[in-house]
């Protein structure tokens, strides 16, 4: 089964907020609900998952972690993968983000290549309207930072 990690970065305001990533690419351009992520990644068996997760955090949102201490909360399965999060306090502003890409043929059977972003954008929401948005494998993860932050 394939290996994914990820960052959920939260801060507090005057809710709790996570920040989450809307999935790039075609199929994904007119979805909103479960069409959001925690930002994160397949990773081989070399590497671990944490520094899989920071990897990833990087990558997809083209900025560094911030500094602070990574909560575990566990994994969630979904669409055929183990997924291992970390909550980490810390604020960023959306605007600053700059996604890696993919590749993938499109249209389908073209035989041409395009690129995309791997996140098409980003966005701090409250965990009541994340929880709607979020990919329904990955809600367990709201709740368990719920669960540590009240």
């Amino acid at each position: 089964m394939k290996r994914s990690a990820g960052i959920l970065l939260f801060r507090r305001t005057t809710q709790l907020e996570v920040l989450l990533g809307h999935m790039g690419g075609p199929f994904w351009a007119r979805k909103d609900a479960g069409a959001w992520s925690v930002p994160k990644g397949e990773y081989a068996d070399d590497e671990t998952p944490e520094v899989a997760a920071r990897r990833e955090f990087t990558e997809e949102l083209g900025l560094p972690v911030p500094d602070g201490e990574l909560i575990p909360l566990g994994e969630a399965k979904g669409s055929g993968k183990v997924i291992t999060v970390w909550a980490l306090e810390g604020d960023l502003d959306p605007e600053t983000v700059t996604p890696g890409t993919f590749e993938m043929e499109w249209p389908p059977k073209s035989g041409q290549k395009k690129t995309f972003p791997e996140v098409d954008r980003v966005q701090w929401f409250g965990v009541e309207e994340a929880s709607a948005k979020i990919v329904s494998a990955q809600r367990p993860f709201l709740e368990r930072l719920t669960a540590r932050r009240s």
